[in-house]
Parts: structure tokens; C-alpha cells; sequence
């Protein structure tokens, strides 16, 4: 059965004890909070936002069956799939339904954003997972400025591809943008398109079925207002929800790397009253001091202050 991503996916982060250890009872309170959002389609969990690379298999695993317990049958999770060889990340999509993941967000291998791809392998990375798993897929599409990043007949020929369902596009060069979505959308008209420019929103919001970003973790509740206006081509709407969202998108997401959005995000987690603390594991690091402040006052500036969490 295909999933129905048509609306907010957070990939939200996973919280770990101060010790470092899988925090079981943070992600029950997080995820909870995440499904009493309307709106919130599903949650993709093991992403970057997630931390998923620096977890062990069992963490994996763990984290999936957590959330799974989080939400129960209210929302689908959806597990990133980041393992390097191609029957490596099959593997470890059968790990992710065994332990509850309803879809798989295929990752492309990683040596490849250095040295690039052999024509025809992405397409048999998709083809190996799906028939080794069952897993429905989400194809992802990297940053142009890398050399994993598809080009368009690549996309193209996964996104036909059986088991197939959705596309995570944060190519993050708007003229690809601008001219590949449509063309994928005439390839493939029942493909769900869902934007990852979490700092791009507003550019990207007119033209998608979703979103599926870190961010929807931290701020669900204008992210699901954006998305509804960017559907009902609402511009004066959506520029207005950006604009009231811009001082926390520059303390969480405007920063020397983009992997310090996944502190930023802990940091305004603990700010919304969902998370204890913010702690990160290697090779992540805390971020600087009066950080954790910076962002708490651009989430108070937004209307996004504490939050009830559901029992």
C-alpha cells in the first residue's frame, strides 16, 4: 500500500541520555507531541536531523521500535537507509521492518559525493533494497553541489522504478529545481514531491505535495500553515509565515555547517519543553555558549514557545 506523505513529515532528531544512550522515554514524548500535530503525515527517523550514521545496528533498531511505540497507528515511520554498499543498505532495510518502519528514505552511498557514480547504479541500489526489504521507498535527491546529486533522467528512471513512491528533493540549486520538478512530474504524475529545503522553504513550497525536514520536528505547527498555503498558492500567506520564521531558520539553520542544525534543533527542543537537554553524539559537538539562548528567543519571537507534551 502506498504511504500518503501529502503534508508535513518531520524528520525529527533522536534524543539521547546525558550519558549518551538512546533515550527511550525522550523519544516517546517527542514523537507523541509530533503526532498530536494535525497535519504531520509521518516521521522519518535515522535522517541527519536523526543522527542516524552515528548510531550501532541495535541503536537503530531501538530507535525505530521507539518511535513506532510513540505514535502507534497514528503515522507511518519511515527509516533512513544510509549504509554504504548497496546489499549493506538492503540489509539494513530488512532490519528496518523488522522493527517497524512502514518506508525506507534511501540515502545515496556516500563514497559517491566525492568520486561520483557509475551511470545505472543508483538505479540498482533502489532496485536491490526494495526487492531484498519489501520496504516502499523515498527517493533523495543531494545537494548540486555534490557529486551524488542525480541528475534528471537518473531521477527519472528511480523514481519508475517498482516500490517507488516519493522524492526527498533538496538539490539546493533552484534553476534544477525550477525545471527538474516539473519534468518529474510529467515523467511520474503520482509521485509525491516532497521539499527538504529547510532553508529555501518559501521558494520550494508552490511546487511540492510536502515537506520533509528537520525542521517540521522542531516547528510543526507554522511548518503545516506554510504548506497549506504554498498548496493554495497563497503567496502573500506563505511569505508571511517565512518572514515570522526567519530569526529561528538563521539561529538553527544559517550556521558554519548544516549538521549544527541538529544541535539547534535539540537546543529549541529544550526551549519548546519537549527535551531535557541537548545532547549530541560525537562527531557532533555542543554548540557555542549563549547559543542555547539565541535560539530561544528567536522561537519566542515566532509564537513557538513551550509546548504541553501529551501523556
Amino acid at each position: 500500500m502506498t504511504l500518503d506523505l501529502r503534508g508535513l513529515v518531520p524528520a525529527p532528531v533522536t534524543p539521547f541520555t546525558r550519558d549518551g544512550a538512546v533515550d527511550e522515554a525522550a523519544i516517546h514524548r517527542l514523537g507523541g507531541w509530533l503526532a498530536s500535530v494535525e497535519g504531520v503525515k509521518g516521521l522519518v527517523v535515522l535522517g541527519h536531523a536523526g543522527e542516524g550514521t552515528f548510531l550501532t545496528q541495535d541503536e537503530q533498531a531501538q530507535t525505530i521500535r521507539a518511535f513506532r511505540e510513540a505514535v502507534g497507528d497514528r503515522l507511518p515511520i519511515i527509516a533512513g537507509i544510509t549504509g554504504e554498499g548497496s546489499t549493506v543498505a538492503a540489509l539494513e532495510a530488512r532490519r528496518a521492518v523488522e522493527a517497524g518502519a512502514s518506508a525506507g528514505l534511501v540515502y545515496p552511498s556516500h563514497g559517491w559525493l566525492r568520486f561520483g557514480f557509475q551511470p545505472g547504479a543508483p538505479q540498482a541500489r533502489y532496485r536491490e533494497i526494495f526487492e531484498t526489504s519489501g520496504l516502499p521507498l523515498i527517493l533523495f535527491q543531494y545537494p548540486d553541489a555534490t557529486k551524488a546529486s542525480y541528475d534528471l533522467e537518473t531521477q527519472i528512471d528511480i523514481a519508475g522504478q517498482e516500490g517507488v513512491f516519493a522524492t526527498k528533493n533538496g538539490v539546493r540549486n533552484m534553476r534544477r529545481w525550477d525545471t527538474e520538478i516539473p519534468a518529474l512530474r510529467a515523467a511520474h504524475p503520482d509521485l509525491q514531491v516532497l521539499t527538504c529545503h529547510d532553508e529555501y522553504l518559501l521558494h520550494t513550497m508552490f511546487d511540492v505535495d510536502g515537506a520533509l525536514v528537520g525542521y517540521g520536528g522542531l516547528a510543526p505547527e507554522p511548518l503545516v500553515e506554510l504548506i497549506a498555503a504554498g498548496k493554495a498558492r497563497d503567496y502573500a500567506a506563505a511569505r508571511a509565515i517565512h518572514d515570522r520564521l526567519l530569526p529561528v531558520t538563521r539561529t538553527v539553520y544559517h550556521r558554519g555547517s548544516h549538521m549544527e542544525g541538529t544541535v539547534a534543533l535539540k537546543e529549541g527542543l529544550v526551549a519548546r519543553g519537549i527535551l531535557e537537554h541537548a545532547t549530541v553524539r560525537s562527531p557532533l559537538l555542543p554548540l557555542a555558549d549563549g547559543a542555547h539562548a539565541e535560539i530561544a528567543a528567536a522561537l519566542s519571537s515566532a509564537g513557538l514557545t513551550r509546548t504541553s507534551v501529551p501523556a
